[in-house]
């Protein structure tokens, strides 16, 4: 059931704490700027409502009325940048689908490949930062909060199916070889290793068990099993015609911290490791030969 007292006004603060604008919303609508609408101040310290829990025409009365009180700078009777007396919302308006059909037609392939504004551009580092700190924490203004089971299960619906087979935007596309090559650069070396976001972590206990309770009983098709075959048959196989020193595992072998975690490389990593790959399984007190010399290592856990 919608709620009726859903609505409030806010105002936007110089840095005087005079106001420059009043409006009227509901949700996140402070925050955010529309087409020909006064922006938001970067600080959110700013931004303060002055009257919450309120029916939408308590709200537009509100706002009318904190408008009249400070005055516009454009009829010269006050300091808020508004341009109308407030109270015009169009809360709850829904367009007529012939309506939606028309603006959706009119609107494709505007900003499009070369006719977007931003097209062959990309957000420096600095942007890319800023942007990322501006949405972080309580910053973000969906901070704490949580969808209801109900919404879940709506987003879920609506989401089925919706990106399969031939409704896949990128259905029966490919990328060119140019493109494969770029895509394998930017990712050399990115989440290998200590760059892996994962690295030197393992799921615990329950998390095992969820992972295992959740591919019990599941096996791929007939047809799935075909497809990943004839992926890496033959020349498909990345390490197609690599043997011996060609090959790109030459020389390499797996380690163990004898704490779970195992590396497989040309090197050992460190004195606590030893060759070979580790279980959890107990040995007894016993002399292991390590890459650098052979060691008393005593009760253990492989």
């Amino acid at each position: 059931m919608v709620k009726p007292n859903r609505f409030y006004t806010y105002a936007y603060l110089r840095e005087d704490r005079t106001p420059y604008y009043i409006g009227k919303g509901k949700g996140i609508r402070l925050y955010n700027k529309h087409r020909g609408e006064v922006r938001p101040p970067k600080d959110k310290s700013r931004i303060i409502f002055l009257k919450q829990n309120l029916t939408e025409e308590e709200a537009f009365k509100h706002e009318i009325y904190m408008i009249a009180v400070f005055g516009r700078k454009d009829i010269g009777t006050g300091i808020l940048r508004n341009m109308t007396n407030g109270g015009e919302g169009v809360s709850g308006f829904v367009f007529a689908e012939e309506i939606k059909r028309k603006m959706s037609e009119k609107r494709k392939g505007i900003y499009v490949g070369k006719n977007s504004p931003n097209y062959g551009k990309s957000p420096s580092e600095e942007t890319r930062k800023k942007q990322s700190e501006k949405m972080r924490g309580e910053n973000n203004p969906n901070f704490g909060k949580k969808h209801s089971e109900e919404n879940r299960r709506k987003m879920s619906e609506k989401k089925k199916g919706k990106f399969k087979g031939e409704n896949n935007p990128n259905y029966g596309k490919s990328h060119s070889e140019e493109t494969k090559e770029k895509i394998s650069k930017s990712r050399k070396g990115k989440y290998c290793g200590e760059n892996h976001p994962n690295y030197g972590k393992s799921p615990s206990e329950g998390t095992r068990k969820k992972i295992s309770e959740s591919m019990k009983g599941k096996s791929p098709s007939e047809e799935t099993r075909k497809k990943l075959s004839e992926t890496t048959k033959g020349k498909n196989n990345p390490n197609y015609g690599k043997r011996g020193k060609n090959s790109p595992n030459y020389g390499k072998k797996w380690w163990n911290d004898r704490k779970g975690n195992n590396k497989f490389c040309l090197e050992c990593p460190g004195e606590d490791w030893i060759s070979g790959r580790g279980k959890l399984k107990k040995y007894y007190r016993t002399t292991l030969q390590t890459a650098h010399n052979t060691t008393p290592i005593g009760d253990f856990v492989v």
